[in-house]
């Protein structure tokens, strides 16, 4: 018998020191034989699976991306399904799957663990955005390459008297903004929990330069700009949907710098930083957490919590249900972004 392992999804720093992890506990522990999958769902809906043994996953902690490969198919695509994946796990001896992955993965593997199929779920995003778990693993390699990059732009920003906007990535929520923007002394941070005013955003910019500094303003993909009617506009340009269905972000970056140029008189420029934050080694705090996460997983394996997530609560990693931690994002708290508020101007 032997347990597979997949990751789905987005990639994400930290994916490879949880394969890591899991395998090397769950050889030298419990004498388990693994099988990777190949881009996430689709491999266990194709059959594309091999063999992973504890020496293909030596020194792999401190390696970026997924040597499993990702992808965004839903395990019930049109072809797939618990019967279908039900029948390669068969075929394999596969008698558990670890699906390593953000809300989508596993709000889908939850759904197969009801559906009776052996599951056990790691949570992975840079986002933040799990409601089940303090921290997900990726989001401190995010925010640290976020904070750097904004202490660059800001001397070069310094050097020509000029406003930034910065947009980071998060989806539907502020974290890395928050995070990043606080880190870095940003002038200002925006996300999607408040929407605030175009003047206010202009007041914040004059207060900072009046001061005899270059503002830098941070925004997370997410972010609304609120008209003086208190509705929400859509100023950034559509970007039609990814694999998943869901739309794609960007662009608000872009569409508030000629706003605040105008409103202000600042020369502004918008820099967006994209697919730099998903990208390269997790910073040291990743690899730890992510590594306790696949050693959790295969606990919780041995231990048939079929259904349940790995989390961490405090220092501890604990389980928790799939079913649970992904009913809801969790966003910012208004009193989080308000404590930040003070600095902004």
């Amino acid at each position: 018998m032997s347990i597979g392992i997949l990751t789905s999804g987005g990639d994400c720093p930290g994916l490879n020191a949880v394969i890591r992890g899991a395998v090397m506990k769950g050889d030298k522990i419990y004498e388990q034989e693994f099988a990777g999958i190949r881009d996430g769902w689709r491999g266990l809906i194709v059959d594309d699976v091999f063999s992973l043994p504890r020496r293909r996953v030596r020194g792999l902690s401190k390696e970026g991306g997924t040597i499993l490969g990702t992808s965004r198919t839903h395990p019930y695509n049109g072809v797939g399904g618990p019967d279908a994946i039900r029948a390669v796990m068969e075929r394999h001896g596969m008698e558990g799957i670890i699906a390593i992955g953000g809300e989508g993965t596993l709000s889908g593997a939850a759904r197969l663990a009801a559906d009776g199929l052996p599951v056990v779920g790691v949570p992975k995003t840079i986002d933040n955005d799990l409601s089940g778990t303090d921290y997900t693993f990726g989001f401190d390699t995010a925010v640290s390459i976020a904070t750097e990059s904004i202490d660059r732009l800001r001397t070069t920003t310094e050097a020509h008297h000029r406003c930034m906007v910065v947009e980071v990535m998060g989806r539907h929520v502020g974290w890395i903004a928050l995070h990043a923007g606080l880190a870095s002394g940003a002038h200002a941070i925006l996300i999607p929990e408040v929407s605030v005013t175009l003047a206010q955003i202009t007041e914040w910019v004059l207060l900072t330069q009046a001061r005899g500094r270059a503002p830098v303003v941070v925004v997370s993909e997410g972010f609304q700009l609120k008209n003086d009617k208190g509705e929400l506009e859509d100023i950034a340009a559509e970007r039609g949907l990814d694999a998943a269905g869901r739309p794609r972000l960007g662009g608000i970056g872009e569409a508030l710098a000629p706003l605040i140029e105008r409103s202000t008189g600042i020369e502004t420029r918008a820099a967006t930083l994209g697919h730099l934050q998903r990208g390269g080694v997790p910073t040291a705090y990743d690899r730890v957490l992510a590594t306790r996460f696949g050693h959790a997983a295969i606990d919780a394996v041995m231990q048939r919590k079929w259904g349940q997530m790995v989390a961490l609560s405090g220092i501890d990693i604990v389980t928790v249900p799939m079913a649970e931690a992904t009913k809801e994002l969790k966003t910012v708290p208004r009193k989080q972004w308000d404590e930040a508020a003070v600095l902004f101007g």
